[in-house]
């Protein structure tokens, strides 16, 4: 296994850092974008605060994605629990003004070195869109 990070492009949404972190932070939030998640993918999901556990298609466990740390209006950091490997996933928020967040995504794994150029591409595309689609998120109309 060898240590691999990945970080998206740098988004920008049109609100503050602090209304970002409001909703990011929250993991009871996912309630809200919930029809949005295939249910042929992702079962019997349990929402909390800090923690959503849940059942993901060819996975025989549910796992959990848990907040870790966080540092106010600036940065979110998740672990996974329940995967077969050690990973992590933090959301950085840097605010140049109230109407101007910028918004980076990291995530940091332990993949088994013949995964890692399969999933290299697809990784950058996906936390591409990911940064593309929290920068497009309602943060003003959910606070």
């Amino acid at each position: 296994m060898s240590e691999s990070k990945y970080e998206s492009k740098v988004t920008s949404a049109p609100c503050s850092a602090e209304q970002i972190y409001r909703v990011l932070s929250n993991m009871q939030n996912i309630e809200r974008v919930r029809d949005l998640i295939p249910k042929d993918k992702i079962q019997e999901m349990e929402v909390e605060p800090d923690r959503i556990r849940m059942k993901v298609d060819g996975l025989a466990q549910k796992i959990s994605i848990v907040v870790v740390d966080r540092k106010e209006n600036a940065t979110i950091k998740f672990g996974a629990e329940g995967i077969p490997m050690d990973a992590n996933f933090w959301i950085q928020l840097k605010e140049l003004s109230p109407t101007d967040t910028r918004i980076k995504l990291t995530v940091k794994a332990d993949i088994p070195f013949m995964f890692k150029l399969m999933l290299e591409k697809k990784m950058q595309q996906g936390l591409d869109q990911a940064a593309d689609m929290l920068a497009q998120f309602p943060y003003g109309q959910w606070g």
